[in-house]
């Protein structure tokens, strides 16, 4: 079971990730969100997946000729470097950091390329927890429209039917998650602009900080 290794103290700061299929308006919600919460007085750092480190750019170079296993052994090496060497520093550093895809992403992803969900998941293992892991839903028919006009960022989105597969398999994620004890919020997206759901995201971690002060 995944746990968190990490030891938190009343400064540490809150980890939040936004996952969600291609074409979800992820990346936009994110940038709303930071700026809601730096609007509220937080320190926020941004972050992505693949990251910017060493990994995390072999990663995003390799994702068009690499396959399989292979690929999603590098992604989740990416993973657990980006916290070590960015997330868990922030944290400590009592800031609030919004990682644009993580761990639903491992999860999500390399099953186009026939990967096993329980490798997966058993990969991503002891990966470190999210305060709050947010999953993006939408109706596969808007985001197809939406990939259309922007076009494929990767290889996975060329897939015939790829938007629908994809939006179930980021569902079987939040059911996994949501299971094993991790804090999801399910944001459908098809009938919110990207500023509502941000919205949406930040009165639920101010819930959660709520609750924490009070519990502590």
């Amino acid at each position: 079971m995944m746990t968190n290794q990490h030891s938190s103290d009343g400064a540490r700061g809150v980890f939040v990730s936004v996952d969600g299929p291609g074409g979800a308006g992820k990346t936009t919600i994110v940038r709303h969100l930071a700026q809601l919460l730096a609007a509220e007085g937080q320190d926020v750092h941004v972050t992505a997946e693949p990251s910017s480190g060493p990994i995390g750019v072999l990663a995003a170079e390799l994702t068009e000729t690499v396959t399989g296993h292979a690929l999603a052994c590098l992604y989740t090496a990416d993973r657990y470097y980006h916290v070590e060497t960015e997330i868990l520093p922030a944290l400590d550093a009592g800031r609030t950091v919004v990682s644009d895809r993580y761990l639903a992403s491992g999860l999500v992803v390399q099953r186009f390329d026939g990967v096993d969900p329980v490798f997966l998941w058993n990969l991503n293992e002891h990966v470190h927890r999210p305060d709050l892991a947010v999953i993006l839903d939408a109706d596969s028919d808007v985001i197809a429209e939406r990939l259309s006009d922007r076009g494929p960022h990767n290889r996975f989105q060329h897939t015939p039917g790829s938007s629908l597969t994809e939006v179930e398999f980021y569902r079987h994620a939040a059911d996994a998650m949501a299971a094993a004890g991790f804090t999801v919020l399910r944001v459908y997206c098809s009938d919110r602009s990207a500023a509502q759901s941000a919205a949406l995201i930040a009165g639920r971690l101010t819930t959660l900080s709520v609750q924490n002060r009070v519990a502590s």
